[in-house]
């Protein structure tokens, strides 16, 4: 199986996952014409808990990649299906336990985190999902571990398919029954999702493991104790990170309800701070976890090779590519917040202002995700925890003081995701410095990047104005201009030299 480039794998899992939440994205769209900010409150509520699980399993697929990637660069063909063996056992159990636990448990959970009871037909419908896609995710990390992104590509596409096809269906037979029982039933599609993408990872599977002519693989005791060794700081990690968003799924309702608002307001403006701006944000994240998933395998191999200089310009060049995705994205959501709710989300297009400061944090989490994966692919495992937990402190203590006032309301949220993913980025940052000596090049890195930003976005203004004058319709207007915009940073980026085109098709970087 061919390897590919950290950009050229970048760029295939990033262009899967773009088009998957543009599927995602398209799925909102009747999803909130039919439930509306109410419906996607209760939808919403529940899925931090369930990214939570994402977290903490991510955490295996990961380690997977990484010494898979060091087996096969060892030529130890039996060693990488070892590594297979004992994920599928491990995630088996993990998954089936999560399961079991949220179908027993959804009504104290409910109880604990004070959310509203018409949150629990979501939360039993979500519960359901974890056993499957912790299945899919290993077959992800096999393949990623070999460093081909092609088949997670194409199951993330598949996963959202079936989730937008058997969630809306459920939505319409749900809905006569109740806003909430239709919630549930969007919701229900992550199952779906989960399950159409493992029938494809595994028929790929099979197909290699036949071409490989490996049988008789025994369970190995050592391989599983590396694996969890690995697998255990990255899942504390992720699941820090994701910790911000359960935080905000306690915190904020009940703030909100201090601060003054009704239970129905409170469930509205975390509708629009989660299912709108937070849905939108993920689209350039999605960019960044492909980002991660080329970079483990590719970092490791290097390091397991002690090929220092590969190793240090894959970093550069990773870092290279969270800013390159992250300026553009930044840009785009503050100043056509207003256009892009309006294109998606139609009548139901509340919120704008929420998203436009939301889009500040973008190039934040992007970095700290990027540098985290980085020093953990590079063995510095329990540092980047200990910065995310103190971005949590962060989190949390701003999210309490600003939250409550009537003034700040969700802007508080935003401001201390904010601030907790700045912190971890500057202390990540410091420790590349001082760990790998990581030189980095602000010109290079975020200037030249910035100005390529800048011009492209003065000029998906200037069209967009143009084009709405013409045509008076914002859907015209806004496709147009983001198209200009897209081919436009293109081209500023290649002439700025800021990404060489023969990067992205070479074999090895």
């Amino acid at each position: 199986m061919k390897k590919q480039s950290l950009i050229k794998g970048t760029f295939i899992l990033g262009f899967a996952g773009i088009f998957a939440k543009i599927i995602g994205m398209l799925f909102r769209v009747p999803l909130t014409m039919l439930i509306g900010d109410e419906g996607l409150g209760y939808y919403q509520i529940a899925y931090p808990l369930y990214m939570l699980f994402i977290a903490v399993a991510s955490g295996v697929p990961l380690a997977m990649s990484k010494m898979i990637s060091e087996k096969s660069a060892k030529g130890d063909r039996l060693g990488i299906f070892e590594v297979l063996k004992e994920a599928l056992l491990l995630m088996s159990i993990l998954g089936a336990g999560t399961s079991l636990l949220m179908l027993g448990f959804s009504k104290s959970l409910i109880s604990i985190f004070r959310w509203d009871y018409k949150a629990y037909y979501s939360l039993m419908a979500l519960a359901v999902a974890p056993f499957f896609i912790s299945i899919m995710s290993v077959y992800r990390g096999f393949f990623q571990g070999l460093q081909n992104m092609t088949p997670t590509a194409v199951s993330q596409i598949l996963e959202q398919i079936a989730r937008v096809v058997i969630g809306i269906g459920l939505v319409i037979l749900l809905l006569p029954k109740g806003i909430e029982y239709a919630a549930g039933g969007a919701t229900l599609g992550a199952a779906a999702g989960g399950i159409l993408g493992l029938m494809y990872l595994y028929s790929k599977y099979r197909v290699l493991r036949k071409k490989s002519k490996i049988a008789n693989i025994k369970y190995n005791t050592e391989t599983m104790e590396r694996l969890l060794r690995i697998a255990i700081p990255i899942s504390l990690g992720a699941a820090v990170g994701t910790v911000m968003n359960v935080i905000d799924s306690i915190m904020v309702p009940q703030k909100l309800l201090e601060a003054g608002f009704t239970t129905r307001q409170a469930a509205i403006l975390y509708g629009q701070l989660t299912g709108k701006a937070a849905v939108l944000v993920n689209v350039p994240l999605t960019l960044s976890a492909a980002l991660s998933a080329s970079v483990v395998p590719i970092i490791s191999e290097a390091f397991i090779l002690k090929d220092k200089a590969r190793a240090s310009k894959n970093i550069i060049s990773a870092i290279k590519i969270s800013i390159l995705i992250a300026l553009p994205s930044l840009c785009g959501f503050y100043f056509l917040s207003h256009p892009i709710l309006s294109l998606i989300f139609r009548e139901q297009a509340e919120g704008a202002t929420i998203l436009k400061y939301s889009a500040l944090s973008i190039p934040f989490i992007i970095l700290a995700q990027t540098t985290t994966v980085i020093l953990q692919a590079t063995n510095s495992n329990k540092r980047p925890i200990i910065h995310l937990l103190i971005g949590c402190i962060v989190k949390i203590i701003i999210t309490s003081k600003l939250v409550p006032l009537e003034s700040m309301n969700v802007y508080g949220a935003i401001i201390g995701t904010f601030a907790a993913y700045g912190t971890a980025v500057i202390l990540n940052l410091m420790l590349l410095k001082k760990t790998l000596g990581i030189k980095i090049d602000l010109y290079e890195l975020l200037i030249k990047p910035a100005y390529a930003s800048i011009a492209m976005i003065l000029t998906v203004v200037f069209v967009y104005v143009k084009v709405y004058n013409y045509t008076m319709s914002n859907s015209i207007s806004c496709l147009i201009s983001i198209s200009v915009g897209i081919i436009t940073y293109g081209i500023l980026i290649m002439l700025f030299k800021v990404l060489d085109y023969k990067e992205l098709i070479k074999k090895k970087l």
